[in-house]
């Protein structure tokens, strides 16, 4: 069976949420996953070895949080060229922090991602049918990539 890591960032629990219902949809693809939050990743080793890679993080004064950012630089050493890929984040405002996550992955790290762009969902919509539709949409897709 593949298997899908999600890491994320949540300081209110509404991205924790998303991943939550992202990784519905990618158990509903066929695949297995795996969650963490970027605080309990400490070397690029933790992240070698999955078949596909979800990141997400809400936005905070028009960017990703720092410690996202820390996370990114370590997930760079661990070289994901090639591997399948999705971006997420809420946001109350603005939601700079998942396209920026999402174009870090495809032009940095140079990652195959979802055609679909990044998840950016209004903290609103979390909680609510619709934001729970999308996020398991969201994550079906990159497994039925990752199984393609």
């Amino acid at each position: 069976m593949k298997k899908i890591l999600i890491v994320y960032f949540s300081r209110t629990g509404k991205t924790e949420k998303m991943a939550q219902y992202i990784a519905e949809g990618v158990r509903m693809s066929g695949c297995a996953v795996e969650m963490s939050s970027v605080s309990k990743i400490a070397s690029d080793a933790e992240i070698i070895g999955y078949d596909g890679y979800i990141f997400g993080c809400p936005t905070y004064h028009k960017d990703m949080t720092s410690n996202m950012k820390q996370f990114l630089f370590l997930v760079e050493r661990a070289n994901l060229v090639g591997k399948i890929g999705g971006a997420f984040g809420s946001h109350t405002h603005s939601g700079e922090a998942a396209p920026m996550i999402y174009d870090t992955m495809q032009h940095v790290f140079k990652m195959d991602m979802t055609t679909l762009g990044p998840l950016n969902l209004e903290e609103a919509k979390i909680g609510i049918d619709e934001g729970l539709k999308a996020c398991q949409q969201y994550g079906r897709a990159v497994g039925e990539m990752v199984n393609s």
